[in-house]
């Protein structure tokens, strides 16, 4: 059988010096556990502007579609924020999530124990947190048409329009419950059915789609009243499935309970290729935080995390992937941190490399 391929795409920013440390994390599972990956490099985001005057060449795209994972950095930065939008970085990661057709992003939030006093909720209610939230990530009222400015009478209107078809709402939902079967096999949907439309059909699919899933506990919230009970008590929850723009809001909420942006990956996943792997795109949540980039201050625990997202489900390494999330359990339980990570605490931090040292050594302890 060839190897597994992987596309990196390092980005701009932080984002090179991050996939910098994944490189070493994947050459080790090659070298100790037999893991071996085809791996290859290109462009995205403003690196790929600067050298070709667009954010993602149509030979980068190819590249994506016919790997069978794309590992991403981070794109964006200041220097771009003059760009016309059809070229700025972030357009690049946008044609490869469309083009991918990746309809479900999966956005874990786990809170290790070594970090729970970092968020601002008590520790006893974040401690041991492990959900995963599933958000569509290609319909609904991001893309919905109509849409734009217009004049109407004597001012300007803004117009965005919620749009899911049930074919699109039933492959997220089928995504979630097999998530959940594999988890702890309760799942909860999150809409507005008491009033949207979309939110009535969202809500009807989803129950429709459970039938199938028996052993699954499904339950229904309206988005608002989950954002409440994420903060009151998140650990109530195993898998939650929602739509677009409920799916952006609730993800970054769910993200600060842990206490870092910086901890966090995430995958986005499409419908299964030719060798039953999933057209599959793998990024930390993190963004290329330009004012940092180059000064070994950048932690590499989420895009390290995404590739163990990428072993658990574009590779079926389930074991391995939770080799890795030990290790990094290990090293902060050690007490490394990077920069963003220390707080108040005074202690001395670790550079974005030596923090790869460490998770490569415990990576080794667990041999």
């Amino acid at each position: 059988m060839p190897n597994p391929s992987l596309l990196i795409l390092p980005g701009d920013g932080i984002g090179p010096e991050v996939m910098t440390e994944v490189r070493r994390v994947v050459s080790w599972f090659g070298d100790k556990r037999g893991l071996n990956f085809d791996v290859s490099e290109d462009l995205v985001g403003g690196a790929a502007y600067d050298a070709h005057g667009t954010p993602l060449t149509d030979a980068t795209m190819d590249k994506a579609q016919a790997v069978d994972a794309v590992l991403l950095g981070a794109v964006g930065g200041t220097k771009y924020d003059n760009l016309d939008f059809s070229v700025k970085p972030e357009r690049g990661l946008l044609r490869l999530r469309k083009e991918m057709d990746l309809f479900a992003n999966l956005r874990p939030a786990q809170c290790f124990d070594a970090l729970a006093d970092f968020s601002s909720l008590k520790r006893d209610v974040v401690a041991g947190l492990d959900i995963m939230i599933v958000r569509e990530l290609t319909s609904g009222i991001y893309f919905g048409e109509p849409r734009g400015i217009i004049e109407e009478g004597n001012e300007r209107v803004g117009i965005n329009t919620q749009r899911y078809s049930e074919s699109e709402i039933e492959r997220v939902a089928r995504s979630a419950f097999e998530l959940a079967m594999k988890r702890d096999k309760k799942l909860c949907s999150m809409e507005k059915a008491n009033v949207m439309e979309s939110g009535v059909l969202w809500r009807e699919v989803v129950t429709r789609v459970g039938a199938d899933y028996p052993e699954v506990e499904l339950s229904h919230m309206y988005a608002d009243a989950g954002a409440m009970q994420l903060t009151r008590w998140p650990k109530q929850f195993d898998v939650i499935v929602t739509d677009n723009l409920f799916g952006d809001m609730l993800s970054d909420l769910a993200a600060m309970l842990t206490g870092s942006l910086g901890m966090l990956p995430s995958a986005s996943l499409g419908l299964p290729m030719a060798n039953g792997r999933p057209k599959a795109l793998y990024e930390p949540v993190h963004g290329s935080a330009p004012d940092i980039a180059g000064q070994g201050k950048a932690n590499p625990i989420a895009c390290i995390l995404s590739f163990a997202m990428a072993l658990r489900y574009s590779f079926d390494q389930g074991e391995e992937a939770a080799r890795l999330e030990r290790a990094v359990e290990a090293v902060l339980a050690q007490g490394l941190r990077t920069p963003d990570l220390l707080g108040e605490e005074n202690r001395a931090p670790v550079t974005t490399s030596e923090m790869g040292d460490a998770i490569l050594a415990a990576l080794d302890a667990s041999l």
